[in-house]
C-alpha cells in the first residue's frame, strides 16, 4: 500500500493560482500512474487530471484543460497540480490518487490521500 499526503490547498481569489503537491511513500511510485480528483459539496467525486508513471502521458478533464497542469518528480516521489486561472466552480476538496499500473485508466485508483481544501472566492 502507498500512503499519499496532499498539501498546498487554501483560499484564493478568482483568477489566481495554487499548486498542490502530493508526497508518496512506498517503493512503487515510479511504476504507478497518478492522478488528482476533486469533490465539491453535494457533488460526486470527479476526475481532474492524470499522469502516467513515466510522466509522458497526461489526461485532463475538459473543465480544467488549458488551466491546470499535472506533473511528477519520481526522484522525489511527488506529484503536482498547478492550477491557474482558478474559478469559483473549482472550489472542492482535492484528492491525490494512485493506480497500481503505469497508465491512467477508468478503473478507480487503489490509493487515496486525505484531501486538501481549495476555495476560490469570486
Amino acid at each position: 500500500q502507498v500512503q499519499l499526503v496532499e498539501s498546498g490547498g487554501g483560499l484564493v481569489q478568482a483568477g489566481g493560482s495554487l499548486r498542490l503537491s502530493c508526497a508518496a511513500s512506498g517503493r512503487t511510485f515510479s511504476t504507478s500512474a497518478m492522478g488528482w480528483f476533486r469533490q465539491a459539496p453535494g457533488k460526486e467525486r470527479e476526475f481532474v487530471a492524470g499522469i502516467s508513471a513515466s510522466g509522458g502521458k497526461t489526461l485532463y478533464a475538459d473543465s480544467v484543460k488549458g488551466r491546470f497542469t499535472i506533473s511528477r518528480d519520481n526522484a522525489k516521489k511527488t506529484v503536482y497540480l498547478q492550477m491557474n486561472s482558478l474559478k469559483p466552480e473549482d472550489t472542492a476538496v482535492y484528492y491525490c490518487a494512485g493506480w497500481t499500473i503505469p497508465l491512467v485508466t477508468t478503473t478507480p485508483p487503489r490509493d487515496w490521500g486525505q484531501g486538501t481544501q481549495v476555495t476560490v472566492s469570486s
